[in-house]
């Protein structure tokens, strides 16, 4: 296999280049973990929020981009619940679960305000930083 890169050539074996490719996924792909959620970036570019702790499927929320959660918190009153979440589709546990995730997750500008019912607070707009580049910033640091 023959590999350009900034204007360089390089002849990869097949060995090599699996090799590549599977380190390349591992760089794309990073979870990163809160008290009671996780946010994966995957290799096809989806993001995917789920219980921690959790193996099924049922405690997970796999989004087409980052920016699809981003536009859900977007279209979210300034003080929300699990049933304002519920009122986009999203049913069961999964509610309560993105309502966590945007309370941990740095790059929404909110915070929890009460446990009962589970409610979260937008802060005022302005100086917030996306989900997006929140984890672009951390995969820059690994």
């Amino acid at each position: 296999m023959r590999l350009a890169v900034d204007g360089e050539d390089y002849v990869l074996t097949h060995d090599t280049a699996a090799e590549l490719r599977d380190q390349l996924a591992d760089a794309l792909t990073r979870t990163h973990e809160f008290v009671h959620t996780t946010g994966t970036h995957r290799e096809d570019g989806s993001y995917v929020v789920a219980r921690r702790g959790a193996d099924s499927a049922g405690h997970s929320k796999v989004f087409e981009r980052v920016d699809a959660l981003e536009r859900l918190y977007d279209r979210l009153p300034d003080s929300f619940t699990a049933e304002d979440v519920g009122r986009t589709g999203l049913t069961g546990g999964r509610r309560h679960m993105l309502v966590w995730h945007f309370a941990e997750h740095p790059g929404f500008d909110c915070e929890l305000v009460s446990r009962q019912p589970l409610t979260v607070e937008k802060h005022d707009e302005g100086g917030e930083t996306s989900a997006a580049d929140t984890h672009l910033a951390a995969l820059s640091a690994d």
